[in-house]
């Protein structure tokens, strides 16, 4: 073990000399080109026109940039990959690189990271587009109608694999495990790409999206990175519009933090939607008292706190809401029902119960016109 971290070490301090070096470089060519430069704004005579075959791993991709005289190192490529996140996100086909940019240094590697996990030349995608809030049941289907995907195989995957991020340490679920993570966005897929690579790509713009402040801030919070995502996916399903987000948010963390048992029962419709949809396959719009009833741990009306897990893939702002709730003393909330999608928020039970009122002469309202 002790000889390991001494070999470790050396490698990094080589990495960090030889690419350091290369930094200067980058700094001035950096200025007239980025990563999402077009083949059409590279000179013909100024491309590398690199092909990754199929299947490629990154030590193989590594020793083709190297043998193509793109790095020195393919060593130092093969740990930077590895902690950034890009190990299994690169797309095979031919990529064109600029032969002036001197990809030696940490942040050359960034750059050609991007560009060979890119599309490719000639390349022809599937275009999906995961809405916020779709849960992992509502993106399969999304997959499969795509037919990028076979539903059994797909899930095996996304349960039996193992994914190497930061965000996903402190996630101990042994089912459901990626729920939340998927991160929501138009994504446009190889129709050959593994079920590993599909997942792989939304959980690492996941990690982009995930910034380290973020981080830091959910220690502050005294939460976990599960349970702040938890939450955004509460938020995500309750609020429907953008301002009220932070606003929900407070509601729940004040109920969190009560003192009185009821009140730490975040009585979220949305949790029971979940329950529902995964026994029945459809989202119910409108729950009964009979569904509050429900014995399952993801009842927020029956158990206190959060429940097991997230109940969908939270957009960004969700996220940020979980993260930087609106202070306030509010501890409920119930939808206005006039068409506008918000919230009446109340401090005490008996202002809900004539906000409840008003949500009800409200629909009538709206029956009526």
């Amino acid at each position: 073990m002790r000889k390991s971290i001494i070999v470790w070490s050396i490698i990094l301090m080589f990495i960090a000399i030889k690419l350091g070096c290369g930094y200067a470089t980058y700094s001035y060519i950096v200025e007239n080109y980025s990563a999402s430069s077009t083949i059409n704004e590279i000179p013909l005579e100024d491309q590398f026109l690199i092909e990754i075959p199929r299947g490629s791993g990154t030590a193989a991709i590594a020793n083709i940039l190297k043998e193509k005289g793109v790095i020195k190192y393919p060593l130092a490529f093969r740990i930077y990959s590895k902690i950034n996140g890009y190990d299994g996100v690169y797309r095979s086909g031919i990529h064109a690189i600029d032969k002036n940019v001197n990809y030696n240094s940490l942040k050359g590697f960034d750059m050609l990271m991007e560009i060979i996990s890119s599309n490719p030349l000639s390349y022809v995608g599937v275009r999906v587009t995961i809405p916020e809030g779709y849960n992992n049941d509502q993106i399969i289907e999304a997959l499969e109608k795509a037919n990028l995907i076979e539903k059994e195989s797909f899930i095996s995957t996304l349960e039996n694999s193992q994914f190497d991020f930061e965000f996903l340490k402190d996630n101990k679920r042994k089912q459901n495990k990626l729920e939340g993570y998927l991160f929501p966005d138009t994504y446009e897929f190889d129709p050959d790409d593994s079920d590993r690579e599909i997942i792989l790509r939304m959980l690492r713009n996941f990690n982009q999206k995930f910034k380290s402040e973020f981080y830091r801030r959910a220690e502050e919070l005294n939460m976990s990175i599960d349970e702040i995502i938890i939450l955004a996916s509460i938020i995500e399903k309750e609020a429907k519009i953008p301002e009220e987000r932070p606003i929900i948010a407070g509601v729940f963390y004040n109920r969190l933090r009560s003192k009185d048992p009821s009140l730490r029962k975040l009585q979220s419709c949305a949790t029971v939607q979940y329950i529902l949809y995964k026994k029945e396959g459809v989202m119910k719009e409108v729950i009964t008292l009979e569904d509050e009833k429900i014995d399952d741990p993801y009842n927020t009306y029956l158990y206190e706190g959060l429940p097991p897990g997230p109940i969908c893939n939270p957009g960004l702002a969700s996220i940020q809401a979980a993260l930087y709730p609106a202070e306030h003393d509010y501890l409920y909330f119930v939808s206005k029902e006039d068409g506008t999608g918000g919230h009446y928020f109340s401090r005490t039970y008996s202002e809900h119960l004539g906000a409840q009122l008003k949500a009800q002469l409200n629909r009538q309202v709206k029956k009526s016109e």
